[in-house]
């Protein structure tokens, strides 16, 4: 059976380079198109993909990753807006990819022939060297110091993942961070398995450590209204999180 290092490369190999001067994407048109899912885009309100990625600099052609990608509801849009030219790979847990999950992504890859989907567990996550011009973690990086008995999610080495990404990056690639703000202070893996939240500096000092440089941040998710001591999936804040944007870079050389 192939590394799944090797599979992400071959999928990537698939797509032809672009031209080094890229237009940056049409991520409105992206996310007007028709064919996504309602569920989707009801969730456009509050999400503002085309304000995010506009921020975060995703460019036509860019190869992408979306890290636990979900239903793909990054994938889809991100595929969308890089064109031909480019490609997005998502990665799922494999004990979150049920039938239903299957049936998700079979439908997504029908819309977008340049998106497809890598499955392992969490320990068996490999990524090639130098491949992706664009990462995106959406409302998940705090998983990485998650761990569930129930999901079979097993504990994870946070400062292991991130020189993951960092090694897959491309020099001058982005990462785009997006998630539930906590509180400063306090054990992180306790606050993750209580809240789903994290401390927007241990995210910035995680990347920060693996190389990466903090080249912005937005307050286009903030909500000054969020109770911070409430659990994401609170009925009372659900989808109105106080949630943090940074774009870390790659530098250069």
């Amino acid at each position: 059976m192939r590394s799944m290092k090797t599979m992400l490369a071959a999928l990537l190999i698939a797509v032809p380079a672009v031209a080094a001067q890229a237009d940056s994407a049409d991520v409105a048109a992206a996310v007007a198109a028709s064919g996504r899912p309602a569920d989707a885009v009801k969730l456009d309100e509050s999400r503002k993909p085309a304000e995010v990625l506009g921020f975060l600099g995703l460019e036509e052609g860019d190869r992408a990753l979306d890290l636990f990608t979900g239903t793909g509801y990054y994938a889809e849009i991100i595929g969308r807006a890089v064109g031909p030219g480019g490609a997005i790979v998502a990665w799922e847990p494999v004990n979150f990819y049920d039938d239903a999950g299957k049936k998700n992504w079979a439908e997504l890859a029908g819309r977008v022939p340049n998106a497809s989907i890598v499955v392992s567990t969490a320990a068996d996550l490999s990524l090639p060297p130098a491949s992706f011009d664009f990462v995106m973690l959406h409302l998940n990086y705090h998983d990485a110091y998650w761990e569930s008995e129930q999901y079979k999610f097993p504990r994870m080495d946070p400062d292991a993942f991130v020189r993951s990404i960092f090694a897959a990056t491309k020099p001058g690639g982005i990462v785009g961070v997006i998630d539930h703000a906590a509180a400063p202070g306090g054990d992180t893996r306790a606050v993750v398995e209580t809240l789903h939240r994290i401390d927007p500096a241990v995210v910035r000092a995680d990347f920060e450590r693996a190389g990466f440089v903090l080249d912005g941040q937005s307050d286009l998710l903030r909500n000054p209204a969020d109770d911070h001591s409430k659990l994401v999936f609170d009925p009372a804040i659900r989808g109105k999180t106080d949630r943090f944007v940074y774009r870390f870079r790659k530098p250069a050389a």
